[in-house]
């Protein structure tokens, strides 16, 4: 009896704190793995005391009657949680390391507890920081070795050209636009998706950059002082974009000026020949420093596309593409002030301007089933969503809106977002917690609906919306937000 209550305890025990590192390496994902943020910055902080420090604390007060708390209470309820993300935890060798050390480490101490038979019960908390820990230098160590990997690998393209954008908004766009633009003359290869990390860069340098690349496009973010300067060091572009800056992740930063400092360290690359910096940033001149923002001439942006005027070199470019939204014509415009800096004539840059294919996720028009679907998914910032929003306005039909609101930012700005709502909208769906109290207070809509998380949001768009009418889906934000 005593050694299958043991067998027991020691088996519950690994199952037990599999789980929480399972739930632990989940949200460090999320947060790019720093648990200062996991801890201090996480958007819905109950899941912890839920999923992490009551099953943490039953397990040392429940004594024999865990077993039963842990398989028909606990482990049910984290796989639900599991099933209801929308982003799921992506097994990376990274993760599958943390998990296997952590199973590593909790059979170690429970063998060693059973055959000395030393522990009243066993440990929890102990594999877990060992893991974390563990996982930490490792992953440090082998970071240094994959980017001694891929700087070896830049310095022996010794022809390759760098661009490297940032800013607050528009970086995705602006590295698509550049890369589609300079594609028609040049070998042209940029990050895929938004990889903007410094990790993210260095693991695409090493798995995706060909040897034979004329032309290296990627975009540099940041969540704090230093780390742009960190990704201008390692790649030292000599063409670099700062983009609008606002207000974009200003719980992190704290201040615009901050923000500002931060996207300028852009400038620290050792082989700097041309910047390109939005009006927004700074107006102070520079020799390198070409600004733009205030180019475009005679804009018209519907739903058919995009057409404007751009002054460049003394010479007036009459350009269409079907790309959507008006801000978009400030970002095609420095791909074309780029692109004309390596060479290409107008009527070059004219055709490939009409080419340009909309950036996924990003006021992408999909008609399907009679309606049309506004998609500017990975839009979260205020001038985006406003586009989006005048862009459904010109709509005849039935106006719906699915949107958390804007994350990482102020009540203010979500209320200006709520207000241009109000004017234009129909229905309006808010998904998500994080915002759904300011707009529920602020909506004056003839329909809103406030959805917890988005599991139900297919039923609901079915129930809701019909042939004709036009749905905008605002900043698809994770439903951990």
């Amino acid at each position: 009896m005593q050694n299958y209550e043991t067998l027991v305890a020691f088996v519950i025990n690994v199952m037990f704190v599999t789980t929480l590192g399972w739930y632990l390496i989940t949200n460090l994902q999320w947060y790019d793995y720093r648990l200062s943020r996991v801890a201090l910055k996480h958007h819905k902080p109950h899941w912890h005391i839920i999923y992490f420090i009551i099953p943490f604390i039953a397990y040392y007060t429940t004594g024999k009657y865990f077993t039963i708390f842990f398989l028909f209470a606990y482990l049910p309820a984290i796989i639900i949680w599991h099933k209801r993300l929308d982003k799921k935890l992506v097994l990376t060798w990274r993760v599958k390391r943390f998990l296997i050390l952590l199973v590593f480490l909790t059979l170690f101490q429970d063998m060693l507890c059973t055959l000395k038979d030393s522990c009243a019960v066993y440990g929890v908390f102990i594999p877990l920081a060992l893991a974390y820990i563990g996982s930490y230098i490792i992953e440090k160590f082998l970071f240094q070795v994959y980017m001694k990997e891929a700087k070896k690998k830049l310095d022996s393209m010794q022809e390759l050209e760098i661009i490297c954008i940032t800013g607050s908004y528009g970086k995705t766009s602006i590295k698509n636009f550049v890369a589609q633009i300079l594609s028609s003359k040049f070998h042209v290869y940029a990050t895929p998706r938004s990889v903007n990390t410094l990790g993210g860069i260095v693991a695409d340098v090493n798995n995706n950059l060909a040897n034979d690349v004329e032309m290296y496009v990627c975009e540099a973010g940041a969540r704090e002082r230093g780390d742009i300067n960190k990704i201008a060091t390692f790649l030292e572009p000599q063409t670099v974009v700062v983009g609008r800056v606002g207000e974009a992740h200003i719980e992190y930063f704290k201040s615009l000026e901050n923000i500002v400092a931060t996207k300028l360290e852009i400038m620290h690359s050792p082989r700097l020949k041309q910047a390109f910096i939005h009006t927004s940033v700074t107006d102070e001149p520079h020799e390198q420093v070409t600004f733009f923002g205030n180019e475009i001439q005679n804009l018209n942006a519907g739903l058919d596309g995009t057409d404007f005027e751009l002054e460049l070199n003394g010479e007036i470019l009459q350009l269409h593409t079907d790309v959507l939204g008006a801000f978009q014509s400030m970002n095609i415009a420095v791909a074309v002030k780029i692109a004309k800096s390596f060479g290409l004539s107008n009527e070059e840059i004219v055709q490939a301007v009409a080419k340009l294919e909309p950036v996924e996720h990003r006021l992408q028009l999909i008609k399907a089933g009679g309606k049309i679907i506004l998609d500017d998914g990975y839009n979260g910032n205020i001038d985006g969503m406003l586009e989006g929003i005048r862009l459904c306005s010109l709509h005849k039909g039935n106006k719906v809106i699915v949107t958390p609101g804007l994350v990482e930012s102020s009540d203010a700005l979500n209320l200006k977002l709520i207000h241009a709502i109000n004017e234009v909208f129909d229905t309006v769906i808010v998904t998500g917690s994080l915002n759904a109290e300011l707009f529920n207070k602020n909506l004056k809509v003839k329909n809103k609906m406030m959805l917890a998380d988005k599991s139900l949001l297919t039923e609901v768009l079915s129930q809701q919306t019909k042939a004709g009418d036009i749905i905008l889906f605002a900043n698809d934000a994770p439903n951990f937000i």
